[in-house]
Parts: structure tokens; sequence; C-alpha cells
């Protein structure tokens, strides 16, 4: 299955508010899983850990132009900070580990901007931001140039209740800079159907913003992060594993919900 060459651009922002709920984990199988399909994916590193690069086997060197740079130099350009990866139709446009949050230009709409070059429309379908978990203007620049979002979160009541913080970070973009925003919807990761508490967090999850909405889960899979660790998506390194398998249905899912 592959998008058509005549789709729109669009954007999904992976987001939560708490720490280690999965998102570049997330947004670098998804992207690369898509990618397979014949999507010509753009994924952006917002979070100046920098993860995605590693993940990708992307090296960044100090003084280039990464994703950041646009923050510090009102003059910088998106295409000049993308990176080739060895998965054919992603590209990568790097952070800048040196980035201090909260810094910076003071422009909740200059991500927004940035991807209306026409020259991004071009080359690529698909945009996939990795956010932050701080609430900060690199997130709200993130919502304000997504058009879905998709929020990870393990199955623990701590992530839960990041995922309602989130939810109310929404609700206030959508009601102003960006009412065009949509829920994706929630990916439950590391996942364990067998353990009572993954279970009951799910379920409320799905209970207060609705079961459509709670995704096809991502299972716990030692392999995912034996693939960061080496600088592949799982499907290039571990093509049987569950965590392979699983972002595999995630992208069939996440193309239907685009269409």
């Amino acid at each position: 299955m592959s998008v058509p060459a005549a789709a729109a651009l669009r954007v999904i922002a992976v987001c939560n508010r708490k720490g280690g709920a999965g998102k570049t984990t997330t947004s670098v199988n998804l992207a690369a899983e898509l990618a397979a399909l014949g999507w010509r994916v753009l994924l952006l590193d917002l979070d100046s850990q920098g993860h995605c690069a590693v993940g990708l086997g992307v090296k960044v060197h100090q003084g280039e132009k990464c994703l950041h740079s646009l923050f510090t130099d009102p003059q910088a350009q998106l295409v000049d900070t993308l990176r080739n990866t060895s998965i054919a139709n992603l590209s990568l446009a790097p952070a800048d580990q040196l980035f201090e949050h909260g810094t910076g230009v003071r422009d909740e709409l200059r991500l927004l901007r940035a991807l209306a070059d026409p020259a991004i429309a071009e080359r690529f379908d698909l945009v996939i931001i990795d956010t932050p978990p701080s609430l900060d203007l690199l997130l709200l620049n993130a919502l304000s140039a997504a058009n879905w979002v998709l929020v990870p979160f393990v199955p623990h009541p701590l992530s839960y209740e990041g995922v309602r913080q989130l939810m109310r970070v929404l609700f206030k973009v959508m009601s102003n800079q960006n009412p065009g925003l949509k829920l994706l919807g929630f990916l439950p990761t590391m996942a364990a159907d067998n353990i009572r508490q993954h279970r009951t967090t799910t379920g409320d999850v799905a209970r207060q913003f609705g079961a459509p909405r709670v995704l096809p889960s991502i299972r716990n899979d030692i392999k995912l992060a034996e693939a960061f660790a080496v600088g592949q998506p799982v499907r290039t390194y571990a093509a049987s594993s569950r965590g392979a398998q699983d972002f595999a249905a995630l992208a069939l899912c996440v193309t239907q919900l685009l269409a």
C-alpha cells in the first residue's frame, strides 16, 4: 500500500507530557514502516536529546545545521537541515543536543512556516515530529504545525496522567492557533496483556477518550532497545520480532486513518 502521488503533505506530532512513554521509539519505527510502504517520510527531532539520529544511525557533528537551527537563526531553512538515512524514502532533520529549551526565537508558528516551503511538499508526503515532553515553545510549535497527534503511553498510572495533561494542552491549541488539529489515537507501548495494571490503564484511556481512539498495542520487546543500540529501526534489525510485527501493523492502521 502506498500514498497517492497527489496527496497533500501530512504532519503527525508524536507527543506525551510524560518522559519515557516511547515517543522516540514510536517516531523512528513508525517512520521506517511508513517509508517501507512507499510514503516519502521526513522525521523531525524536536527533542534536544537527539535520539532519533541515534535510532537511525545518523552521525550529527557539532556546528552542523540541525532542526533547532530554525529557533536560533531566523534565516535558517528546513531543507538545509535534512539528512539522508539508510532507509529508503526516509529523511531526518536531527536535533541539536546543545540547544537549551526555553531559548531561541519566541515564535509558536516558526515550524509551521518552515514546513510551508514548497521544497518540502515536493520531496515528502508525510512529516513525523518527535516532540520533547516539556511544555515549552518547541511542543507548541509541533502542535501548531501538525494535522494529527499520536499519543504513545505506557499503560501505567503516571503515563496516563501525562496523557491527561497533554489533552488539556491539545484542547487549548485546537481552540486557538490550530483548530484543524486532530487526534490520531492513543498508542499503548511496552504493553503486556498479562499485567492487570496494563489492562486497567488502557481501559481507562478507552473509557475516557473512546475505545476507537486506542490503537493496536506495541508489545514489550527487548529487540526494540537492541535495534536502537545498533542504529537501526527494528524492521531491519529483527524483522520477525514482536516489535517489528507490531509497528508494521501500526503503520497499516495509520495509513488507513490518514486516507
